[in-house]
Parts: structure tokens; C-alpha cells; sequence
């Protein structure tokens, strides 16, 4: 068997020991059986190559092209909830 050092938080530690003193297990038991369940439930190894980085799309592309600063502000209020009488604006 070997020994090993891991950090973990504070509130899942609390979490673990709970979990383990109403099991009758050790801390040490409770890793170790959720370390095998863990292999039991994931696949060896990740299926397939993995996925390229994303990228968000550049401006150019967002959809705003021709539209002015405010052409663009005067679609946001047209879209907007209309203001009641007496109300604060903000």
C-alpha cells in the first residue's frame, strides 16, 4: 500500500467524515472505495481525440455589422419593458 498526501476543502473534508463515521470506515476507506468506484464508472481512457480549443468569434462576425452605436441603442430600448408613469428609470 502506499502512502499519500492530498489536499482537500474544508467543507468536503466535514462532508467525508460524517459520511465515514456512520459507515464505521476510516477516512482512509472512504477514499480508497471512492477512488474504485470512480475507476468503475469512467471509461479507461477518454473516448475519441480530444476536442480542439474554442475560440469565440471574432466581431467582425457577431452579427452587428452596419449598425451604429446608435442605431444599436435605439434597438435595445425598442425591445425593452416600457416604462410606467412614476417609476424611477434607471
Amino acid at each position: 500500500m502506499t502512502k499519500t498526501q492530498i489536499q482537500v476543502p474544508e467543507a468536503l473534508i466535514q462532508e467525508l467524515r460524517v459520511f465515514a463515521k456512520q459507515r464505521e470506515w476510516s477516512l482512509a476507506e472512504t477514499f480508497r472505495r471512492g477512488a474504485e468506484l470512480l475507476l468503475q464508472v469512467y471509461p479507461e481512457s477518454p473516448p475519441g481525440p480530444p476536442a480542439a480549443a474554442w475560440t469565440p468569434p471574432s466581431s467582425a462576425r457577431a452579427g452587428w455589422k452596419g449598425m451604429s452605436a446608435e442605431d444599436l441603442r435605439e434597438a435595445v430600448f425598442a425591445e425593452a419593458d416600457p416604462v410606467l408613469p412614476g417609476t424611477c428609470d434607471l
